[in-house]
C-alpha cells in the first residue's frame, strides 16, 4: 500500500527543481516506491569539496531534498505545506567520484511532522552517509 497523497510522477518532480539549489547539484529523482523515493547526485566540480572528496554539505543537500520531496507528496498540497525542521547527517566514508544515490523512508508520518531516514550509497553501494530529516506541516495561509 502506498504512503503517497498524490500519484507521483518523477518526469514532473524533476522538472520542478529548474533553477534551484537542486538543479545546479545535478540532483535528480530517479525512483518512486510505495513507501520510498530514490534519487542520485554526481560526484563532480559542484560537489566536492576542496580536498577531492564528496561535501558533506551536498550530501545532506541530497537528503533534505528527498526528504521534504517525500513529505510533500504525503500532505494535501492545497491546504498545507512542509519546511525542513532540522537535519542531522554523519558522513561515514569518502565519495571522490562517479554518483552516489541516496533513498528516503519515512520513520514517521504525523499530523504537523514528518521524520525521514536517509541513506546515500556510492558507485559500490558502500554506504556513504546516513541522515535523519524532521520536516514541520504548516497551513497555508487563510487555509482551514
Amino acid at each position: 500500500m502506498s504512503i503517497w497523497r498524490l500519484n507521483p510522477d518523477i518526469e514532473q518532480l524533476n522538472q520542478i527543481r529548474k533553477n534551484s539549489l537542486v538543479e545546479t547539484l545535478g540532483i535528480e529523482i530517479i525512483e518512486i516506491g510505495d513507501d520510498y523515493i530514490k534519487g542520485t547526485m554526481p560526484v563532480d566540480k559542484r560537489t566536492l569539496q576542496p580536498e577531492g572528496k564528496l561535501h558533506g554539505g551536498a550530501s545532506a543537500a541530497l537528503a533534505e531534498t528527498l526528504g521534504s520531496i517525500g513529505s510533500t507528496l504525503c500532505i494535501d498540497m492545497q491546504n498545507y505545506y512542509c519546511v525542513g525542521m532540522s537535519i542531522n547527517s554523519n558522513h561515514l566514508r569518502p565519495a571522490t567520484s562517479g554518483y552516489v544515490t541516496g533513498i528516503a523512508t519515512p520513520l514517521h508520518i504525523g499530523l504537523t511532522t514528518h521524520i525521514w531516514n536517509i541513506d546515500i550509497q556510492g558507485n559500490q553501494n558502500k554506504l556513504i552517509s546516513v541522515s535523519r530529516l524532521t520536516t514541520a506541516i504548516l497551513k497555508r495561509p487563510g487555509k482551514a
